[in-house]
């Protein structure tokens, strides 16, 4: 026959009795609030950071009563990436994205805070008093109202002190929260299974001297609670060498070894205990004074002495409060056979925090009991030790994942850490919070950094939300994606314009689809009409800008008119024809507008010339409705003639669709074709787009490799760098000796400088990606991984071979890159399993 004498139910042992007001309630009368707490991100926070956040934890822990206790509670779950491959909407890249992360593991944080108010006799308790040993518990009434309005009150200022720090938020629990719903665990429910899974039924608890068990779960626990055990000296942060250089470093809490650094499901807890800090000095002055009587028959006598009153010394000279307080770290497994491998990690853990570690089967039970939200009253006194508020602080972890924004709108990118998905807004969410002032962006990378991978990634999720997206790129590093996409809307868009013997590059300024030339389109015809007919030291005279006005005014009323095919040559024919007769019948001086001289300047741009083909495509292509469109002007970028009107035609282009679309996101991005647009003239082209883009929901994008450009040059320095608030950085390793000059010109902090020569340091081997940096206004930067799936490496890739096999394979396929790219991601998995077999 079974023996049940020492099995109970739940409901008979649990130590709470109701969850009132969004507080708990305990049997024996303590009353807990409860706080979900809000920690900067892994790798985000600097040395003073951290000594900000110290120094709130430390200014509210004071404002506690006394017999108190803080109890911050740091879960960390292994849980799998879930895929959304849900909605007909997502692109073919989109999915492929999603499947390549499906079933990513990584270490979830969520961080909560129990406040909890209890009795001098509650507060020295030990195990042996625990709710697990006494037969039965007798509910006891609620404790004097007044004192209770009084801890509410010191709890608001705590939450108060705490979310005015600026680097830590602190959300009140509700009642939902703590107990659940009908489709949702509550916080209790999560601890007594030790699950975040939805729908995780309560299992059987068994608290044994040897283990403690949670259904199948069996718990390994490394405490804390000696001063032996502690390591000599702590501090709010310390520096991690594995992101550090000799120039840098990189900075994380103290505790950080046991938190997200640790890679297992375990649950660091962390307890104040504010007792009277009065009664406690005093307490260890009649400590002090009977060792001194009994020194001299033990030299330990001496020593603890020494340290009591060195202890005593301290609290009455820096008017410091004498608290207890105790840490643990609860890890779990399902299997037994890792059980041993949990030890050893947390023992490693600890060990890096300089700390003896100590594994603790004695009072794992009363432990784990004492861990359940609100039941912090019943913690065995034993397992504390004394200290002061500002040490013990030390040994809080202080950081916690990545977090994707709430913003419907952004990126997809990776966590450098585990490599999980986040969705990242630098755009519209920094924008709204006025981090940012404007969506500009300057990114600067050297050669084989990963700069135009992570340009094509960005461009290919702003395309996909919608945004018309304009490139000037000098090196075809668009020209897979933009094929691609040109396929997939059977070139409905998806334009590419490149310059070759073949098939030159050519444009129709006269032509619209909608046949609306309004005064931006008016004005870039004139512009680019004066460009081929005057010299750049050779300003026009006032009747010559107005006779040019009156000719293309002309032009156009009579394509509205007859209904004509525009073009350059039409253009040329009704200046000789029409035009000229006009001014014939004005009288128009030949000084004031010598017509033959313009007709001869602009003849090589008429049918028969030398540049006929430039001007007059019969491509009837109205570029405002297209919105991919790149430009790849590296073999004209040095050509005297074709340059300066490639460039006007460009920025006509978007300045266009910057006028024209209203309440459309627009992007241009110029790759290393800014030095050259900067040297012809072009300088008050970029300077007005980047002061004026953000008032038509547009971003304008530069991207360079090279420090001495950035450096030297005015107009990016001027224009670009003070009008971006978005920098981007990759790899910066090659310009380590030059970085000086470029923290001091980009306007980086040290924190922010750290971050940057970070990049790349502690990548995953098992794992493709490449890392980048991302400043908004000089207040929020983060290192992220930009990891994407071997399709759309494929339609990124800058590499020549693997750019021709795409090519070839899409020209075998009746053009049809995707299938193309489809094609040879599956050819190379089919040969990475054979290999892997």
């Amino acid at each position: 026959m079974r023996n049940s004498s020492k099995t109970a139910t739940l409901e008979s042992r649990l130590p709470l009795l109701a969850v009132e007001q969004n507080c708990i309630i305990s049997k024996d009368g303590d009353v807990t609030a409860c706080f979900a707490v809000s920690l900067p991100e892994l790798f985000t926070a600097g040395s003073a950071d951290y000594e900000a956040i110290h120094s709130a934890w430390h200014k509210a822990v004071k404002t506690l009563p006394d017999f108190t206790v803080v109890h911050k509670q740091d879960w960390y779950v292994k849980e799998n990436y879930n895929p959304n491959m849900e909605g007909e909407e997502q692109s073919f890249l989109a999915r492929t994205f999603e499947r390549h992360f499906n079933e990513r593991p990584f270490l979830n944080h969520c961080c909560y805070l129990f406040l909890t108010k209890t009795t001098r006799e509650r507060m020295r308790m030990q195990s042996n008093f625990s709710s697990l040993c006494r037969g039965t518990l007798i509910p006891k009434e609620v404790r004097d109202p007044e004192a209770i309005r009084r801890f509410m009150e010191t709890v608001a200022q705590f939450e108060r002190i705490l979310n005015d720090s600026g680097l830590i938020r602190l959300n009140r629990l509700t009642e939902e929260d703590l107990t659940g719903a009908d489709h949702r665990q509550g916080i209790l429910e999560q601890y007594l299974t030790l699950s975040k899974e939805e729908g995780a039924s309560l299992e059987d608890i068994a608290l044994g001297a040897e283990q403690v068990r949670v259904g199948s779960k069996r718990l390994s626990l490394h405490t804390l609670s000696d001063t032996d055990d502690l390591p000599a000296a702590v501090a709010s942060d310390t520096r991690y060498e594995k992101l550090s250089t000799d120039r840098s470093d990189c900075r994380l809490s103290f505790a950080a070894p046991v938190g997200l650094l640790l890679g297992c499901n375990h649950i660091y807890n962390q307890y104040l205990f504010l007792d009277s800090s009065e009664e406690n000095l005093q307490k260890f002055e009649k400590s002090a004074r009977n060792m001194h009587s009994l020194a001299r028959y033990s030299r330990a006598n001496q020593i603890n002495r020494e340290w009591i009153e060195k202890y005593l010394n301290e609290a009455h000279s820096l008017g410091l409060s004498s608290i207890r307080a105790h840490f643990n770290i609860m890890a779990w497994s399902d299997d037994p056979a890792e059980l041993k491998q949990l030890k050893n990690d947390c023992g490693s853990a600890l060990a890096l925090m300089e700390c003896k570690p100590r594994h603790n089967t004695a009072d794992a039970a009363t432990l784990y009991w004492a861990g359940m939200p609100g039941n912090a009253g019943d913690f065995p006194c034993e397992e504390s030790f004394y200290t002061f508020i500002e040490p013990a602080l030390c040994l809080f972890t202080q950081e916690t994942n990545y977090r994707s924004s709430p913003s419907p709108f952004g990126i997809k990118m990776a966590d450098r850490l585990t490599g999980r998905p986040i969705h990242l807004d630098i755009s519209d969410l920094p924008m709204k919070r006025g981090i940012i002032t404007n969506r500009n962006k300057f990114i600067l990378g050297p050669s084989g950094s990963g700069k135009s991978f992570f340009t094509n990634h960005m461009v290919r999720q702003y395309y996909e939300q919608g945004a018309h997206v304009l490139l000037v790129d000098t090196g075809n590093s668009y020209q897979g994606l933009c094929g691609l996409i040109n396929s997939r809307t059977r070139g409905e868009d998806g334009v590419y314009f490149t310059y070759t013997e073949d098939n030159p590059i050519a444009f129709n300024p006269f032509y619209t689809d909608d046949k609306v030339f309004d005064i931006e389109k008016r004005e870039s015809i004139k512009t680019l009409i004066m460009t081929l007919w005057k010299r750049d030291d050779e300003p026009p005279t006032r009747s010559e800008e107005v006779a040019l006005s009156n000719a293309v005014n002309g032009y156009i009323e009579l394509i509205r008119d007859n209904g004509l095919a525009p073009s350059f040559n039409g253009f040329y024919e009704y200046v000789k024809g029409d035009y000229h007769e006009i001014l014939k019948e004005k009288q128009v001086r030949e000084k004031d507008f010598d017509i033959a001289n313009f007709l001869n300047v602009l003849e090589p741009y008429y049918r028969g010339g030398e540049y006929d083909y430039l001007l007059n495509s019969d491509r009837q292509l109205d570029l405002l409705a297209k919105r991919f469109i790149v430009f790849e002007i590296d073999a004209i970028k040095d050509h005297k003639i074709l340059f300066p009107i490639v460039t006007i035609i460009i920025m006509e282009v978007f300045i266009n669709k910057m006028r024209r679309l209203k309440g459309v996101r627009k992007l241009i991005l110029i790759e290393e074709a800014w030095k050259a647009i900067a040297k012809e003239g072009m300088a008050e082209y970029i300077k007005y787009l980047f002061k004026t883009v953000r008032k038509f929901f547009g971003e304008a994008i530069v991207v360079t490799q090279e420090v001495d450009d950035i450096i030297k040059s005015p107009i990016v320095k001027e224009s670009i760098i003070n009008n971006s608030d978005c920098k981007i950085l990759l790899d910066q390793r090659k310009y380590m000796n030059k970085f000086d000059d470029i923290q001091a010109m980009l306007g980086l902090t040290d924190k922010e400088k750290a971050q940057v020569l970070s990049i790349n340091m502690n990548n995953s081997p098992s794992r493709l990606y490449k890392e980048v940096w991302i400043g908004l206004g000089g207040t929020q930067s983060a290192v992220y991984a930009t990891e994407v799936s071997l399709e759309e490496y494929l339609a990124y890739t800058t590499e020549e071979t693997e750019k021709m096999e795409v090519m070839q394979a899409a020209a075998e396929l009746d053009g049809n890159v995707e299938l193309a790219i489809r094609h040879i991601a599956k050819l190379r998995w089919e040969r990475e399993n054979e290999n892997n077999q």
